[in-house]
């Protein structure tokens, strides 16, 4: 039984939960139904389902839980904050309109019990991450949450899956190479891998040459696995490769639960980086908003389109975390919430639309806003936020970022930041136009009649998510410095090391 700082029954109870859960449910699906597709689906959402509700409940809650009862140093702790509330949030939600789009949506595919149990298995390693208050427990629920997503990937055993799989694992295990020498380097400077007595070391002696040393591959390797440029390389292969459900989740939660999450955790809550230090995040964002909406502009795979368009909109987050100020945090926060939720729902409207017409080419699609109704109304909602028109949420985190930029004088940055929303916008609308409201052609119109309307629990996930993404446009009524939730996660990273 794990000790606990005097807090609250619910939050003791529960911190722990965040990873046995989803990792006894994987096992027993393996164990028990991985034959039985619908007791594995049912399995897994009711699943998700209990930790979206203790996500719900753990927030205002803050805890410090020692596995076994071993104090820090030497035992495993899991910490509970704001900003990893707000991430358990956002996984756990997502994970579950994921879910539930996947009971219908898997069923084209065969060992769908195998699906089930990796797509657990990916939420208990993305939920350790987000909990691990050190090092090497980091690393471990990170490659756990990794080396599922590799199988995922691969999931359709076709030459492309095969292909981008292969990819993703070599620069994978790149990264995780990086991160792993960069363990090493911090743990002989400082003695501990526990990451609030390594904040008070490195506090004590300033960011010396090695220390930056170990900080710069902290930067590479988490860069590879947040897909800002030019660490990019593997996202652009894996997300089309992948099924549906699975380039929802790498796209709306993995690139940013073992990415940027743990880039701000370092950068702010560790290493107490400067803003000689950051300017290195600023520029890598910029370069990724760029890079990535020019690249996505000539795309016609849609899939593949929203892959680049992944990279763009990590480069906004970047930025703001970059800029270092509370404004400029407060943006990259509200935009890695608002990017969770309208990707997701973009890569599920495509899986939708490939479900329905056999393909992904924008040059063969056209008059889906008819023959898939709920598809097409929800991803003109996630085409407009993600484009950031007003109202939608993307308008009011851009905006953030944008004034954060001229507030800290970097108009540079919020010029590049305003001319590729437009660039966004652009693609966006070509989507909406080519797959939704150009005339239906007759290679695929066959198959459009013959399935007739979006499979209920489908259809069910993307309604949740664009609700979520009209819902998030509300945050900023309580003021620009302080949106719900995200203010308080803000202030965690704005209060430096631990």
């Amino acid at each position: 039984m794990g000790v606990m700082e005097p807090f609250g029954v619910e939050t003791r109870t529960l911190v722990p939960l965040f990873v046995a859960v989803p990792l006894a449910a994987s096992l027993l699906i393996q164990l028990f139904t991985r034959d039985r597709h619908f007791w594995s689906g049912w399995l897994t959402n009711i699943t998700m389902l209990a930790l979206v509700l203790m996500s719900i409940q753990v927030i205002g809650g803050s805890a410090l839980y020692h596995l076994g009862g071993w104090p820090s140093p030497i035992g495993i702790d899991l910490r509970l904050d704001s900003l990893a509330t707000l991430m358990l949030l956002v996984i756990n939600i997502v994970g579950l309109a994921v879910g539930l789009y996947s009971v219908d949506y898997m069923k084209r595919y065969t060992a769908s019990g195998h699906f089930y149990g990796l797509f657990l298995l990916m939420v208990t390693g993305m939920n350790g991450v987000v909990l691990a208050a050190d090092l090497f427990n980091l690393y471990v629920f990170l490659e756990v949450a990794a080396v599922a997503s590799y199988s995922l990937v691969a999931f359709g055993c076709a030459h492309e899956e095969l292909e981008a799989s292969f990819k993703y694992i070599v620069l994978g295990s790149l990264s995780s190479a990086l991160i792993l020498v960069g363990i090493a380097l911090v743990y002989g400077i400082t003695g501990t891998l526990n990451m609030a007595q390594m904040a008070g070391r490195v506090a004590e002696t300033g960011l010396d040459a090695p220390l930056l040393l170990a900080f710069g591959l902290f930067i590479c390797g988490f860069s590879f696995k947040a897909a800002l440029v030019p660490f990019h390389a593997w996202l652009p292969d894996a997300h089309p490769a992948a099924p549906a459900p699975v380039s929802a989740m790498l796209s709306g939660v993995l690139i940013k639960a073992i990415g940027i999450y743990v880039l701000a955790r370092l950068a702010f809550n560790v290493f107490g980086a400067g803003d000689s230090e950051l300017s290195l995040l600023r520029w890598l964002g910029v370069l990724s908003m760029v890079v990535g909406g020019l690249l996505a502009v000539g795309q016609t795979d849609i899939k593949r389109l929203f892959a680049y368009s992944s990279i763009s909109q990590i480069g906004f987050i970047a930025l703001g975390l970059g800029l270092g100020t509370q404004l400029g945090l407060v943006g990259a926060l509200y935009h890695l919430v608002n990017h969770a939720v309208f990707k997701s729902l973009l890569f599920l409207n495509a899986g939708a639309v490939e479900y329905a017409t056999g393909t992904r080419d924008l040059g063969r699609l056209g008059g889906l806003n008819r023959a898939l109704p709920v598809t097409g109304v929800t991803s003109m909602i996630g085409s407009m936020s993600i484009a950031g028109l007003p109202p939608f949420n993307g308008f009011w985190s851009k905006l953030i970022i944008v004034l954060a930029c001229v507030e800290a004088g970097h108009y540079g940055f919020a010029a590049t930041a305003v001319l590729i929303s437009i660039v966004t916008l652009g693609y966006q609308l070509k989507v909406q136009r080519m797959a939704f409201f150009a005339e239906l052609p007759e290679s695929i119109s066959g198959a459009v009649r013959s399935m007739g309307r979006e499979p209920r629990l489908m259809s069910l996930a993307m309604i949740l998510l664009a609700a979520a993404c009209i819902a998030l446009s509300l945050l900023v009524l309580g003021g620009f410095r302080d949106p719900w939730l995200i203010g308080a996660a803000q202030q965690t990273l704005s209060a430096g090391p631990f």
